[in-house]
């Protein structure tokens, strides 16, 4: 009986496919992902076992340096006319005599930690060059002049009727008076609910917080 020879087809393949997706994919990565803004200052957090993601919209950020400097920053990604509201707001009350171009740069402007007399000089230099300026703080340990107050006030009635998240991240060498005066702050403006900014820590074995996480993960692998 006569042997059939089944034709030999080549393996090779064409891969052209395959790197057209791989280009596709990564594209989508860079447009999806978001970047972590610049801090104003470094910051070295104390650590903390509790772990919950933070606001990335209607938050207002309140951060303490080392050196007991205060810095206040918004965090709105989706309506940027909350930092027109409340840039426009400190010009009025404080009588600053910002100019349009200096207002608008207040979008751009990532935290200030200046005290009001200096906000012209911070606002009138573009936002790329910003970090090379002396920033001394935002005044608020004298109970008198504690400028914060007023950041807070008008950052109240930019997101009025909306939920608003304060967020306090203060590095772990900061001094508690500069603290109790962040939070003397928000007291005056009727605030008196925050968020602590830390750093994610090991939950320490046998405690409760040790067995409700391993009891979760035992359910999730069942």
């Amino acid at each position: 009986m006569p042997s059939v020879k089944i034709p030999k087809k080549s393996t090779a393949t064409d891969m052209t496919p395959f790197v057209d997706i791989a280009f596709l994919i990564l594209s989508f990565f860079i447009m999806a992902t978001k970047f972590k803004p610049p801090e104003p200052v470094e910051i070295k957090t104390p650590g903390s076992v509790l772990s919950q993601k933070l606001p990335e919209n209607n938050a207002v950020m309140i951060t303490i340096d080392s050196a007991n400097r205060v810095f206040f920053s918004v965090l709105s990604e989706k309506d940027k006319t909350k930092y027109d509201a409340i840039i426009n707001g400190i010009n009025t009350t404080q009588n600053l005599g910002l100019s349009p171009a200096e207002i608008a740069n207040f979008r751009q402007t990532f935290a200030v930690g200046v005290p009001f007399g200096g906000l012209k000089q911070l606002l009138g230099t573009n936002a790329k060059d910003q970090p090379k300026l002396k920033q001394t703080g935002i005044p608020v340990l004298d109970t008198l002049n504690n400028q914060l107050i007023w950041w807070i006030q008008q950052a109240k009635l930019a997101f009025r009727g909306e939920k608003l998240n304060y967020l306090i991240k203060g590095d772990g060498s900061s001094k508690y008076p500069t603290f109790e005066a962040v939070i003397s702050a928000l007291k005056k403006n009727e605030e008196f609910k925050y968020n602590l900014v830390t750093s994610l820590d090991e939950i320490p074995p046998g405690t409760e917080l040790y067995r409700k996480e391993a009891a979760g993960e035992k359910d999730l692998k069942k």
